[in-house]
């Protein structure tokens, strides 16, 4: 498979200084796979489809149709599997750890698995998929992910080119967890003081989100309409979701039997949330339908 980097650097930074609505008005469903305490549910596409893992020391990935019907999917042979993105086709992408401890991306196209890995690398996740044949995703230079983080986008249809995005406030590393077919990514990144900034890549403009009145605020995925999902943590130590928007800015998100470990991990076109609450190594998954 050819694979190069093509870098971009982003000069310019909006730092968006927008008012926290209210609580947004969803009906919200718990979800924990059977004769488990821990669920994270991660992404989500229009046919309901959703995409996560459960067991905390043995991360087993899967996909789940409402209202019941979990399918294990792990990538084969691997220690552990984290299914992460799934777009309107089915596709799924995430990442395993193989038998030597090693952690690569992978992709799972109609039921057909590939290491998904930047060259040279020693650690690798993707996180985000979209139905262009695009997916994103970090790598990381040491095998247990303690050096700087650097986000890119990979290309399953292009001949696997991957493209390298180049954050200048990054120092202390970055991710990009979400790709739309508008080619919009959503990630985060970590300033020179050590504080998670969140971002919105919106056609070649660079836009920090950044939750007003949080220490710490995190993209975590999007939608074809440029609604922005993930987490933010108040003064107060606690964790909160939201959704984003260009015109309404952030919504609070709390599940009601998780308020102040809400985490938002992905967002449908209609609107549909999935995310996970509580404090691991208990967690439940959850789906949040707007009213």
């Amino acid at each position: 498979m050819k694979r190069f980097a093509i870098t971009f650097t982003f000069a310019l930074t909006l730092l968006l200084c927008t008012s926290m609505w209210a609580q947004a008005a969803y009906s919200f469903q718990t979800v924990n796979y059977p004769n488990d305490t821990f669920t994270q549910l991660l992404g989500i596409n229009n046919s309901l489809r959703i995409a996560g893992y459960h067991n905390f020391n043995q991360n087993s990935g899967f996909q789940l149709k409402l209202p019941v019907g979990f399918v294990t999917e792990n990538y084969p042979d691997s220690m552990m599997t984290q299914v992460i993105g799934i777009n309107n086709t089915g596709t799924t992408d995430g990442f395993y750890v193989d038998n030597n401890g090693v952690t690569h991306g992978f992709t799972d196209i109609n039921g057909t698995f590939a290491t998904v890995d930047f060259a040279g690398t020693a650690f690798n996740q993707l996180l985000g998929q979209n139905d262009m044949g695009q997916a994103s995703g970090y790598y990381s230079m040491s095998q247990n992910n303690s050096t700087p983080d650097t986000p890119y986008v990979y290309d399953e249809l292009g001949g696997g080119v991957f493209q390298v995005i180049n954050i200048p406030a990054a120092v202390g590393g970055a991710q990009a967890t979400g790709i739309n077919n508008s080619q919009q990514i959503s990630g985060f990144y970590i300033d020179a003081a050590g504080v998670n900034h969140g971002f919105l890549l919106n056609f070649g403009l660079l836009v920090t989100l950044d939750a007003p009145g949080s220490t710490f605020t995190q993209a975590l995925g999007l939608n074809n309409k440029g609604q922005v999902v993930g987490d933010y943590m108040d003064a107060g130590g606690n964790t909160h979701g939201f959704v984003w928007t260009s015109k309404g800015g952030f919504t609070t998100i709390d599940e009601p039997n998780g308020i102040g470990t809400t985490v938002v991990n992905g967002i449908n076109d209609l609107g549909v949330l999935v995310g996970f609450y509580g404090t691991a190594p208990i967690n439940s998954g959850f789906v949040a339908f707007p009213h």
